[in-house]
């Protein structure tokens, strides 16, 4: 199974163990729209959350030893939704680093 669909599946079923296990303990996410770097324990603590934001249509796009990419339309607890892209860097099976770009939708 892929790297992202384990993390994926993990983000789903709320499975903090999974999650811990596919990202590794270095991990940061960095959010293009504010430059942001965040962590594995704090992205971990909101995707764990029911603050989450839901996704659909969820899709690999390229994944390899080294890299992926993804793109899903994500909803928020607001109610806002985006499309959003994210290219994943992973090394030793495990995601080091994700970056993410997103369009607001109507």
């Amino acid at each position: 199974m892929s790297v992202i669909q384990k993390l994926w599946d993990a983000e789903e079923n709320k499975d903090i163990d999974q999650w811990n296990e596919v990202l590794s303990d270095d991990f940061v996410w960095v959010k293009h729209s504010t430059g942001e770097h965040v962590g594995k324990e704090q992205l971990g603590k909101w995707f764990m959350s029911e603050d989450a934001p839901k996704p659909e249509n969820s899709r690999i796009i390229y994944e390899n030893n080294e890299i992926g990419v993804g793109h899903s339309f994500v909803t928020f607890k607001d109610g806002s939704r985006q499309a959003v892209l994210v290219v994943y860097t992973i090394k030793d099976g495990k995601i080091t680093r994700s970056e993410t770009g997103a369009t607001n939708l109507d």
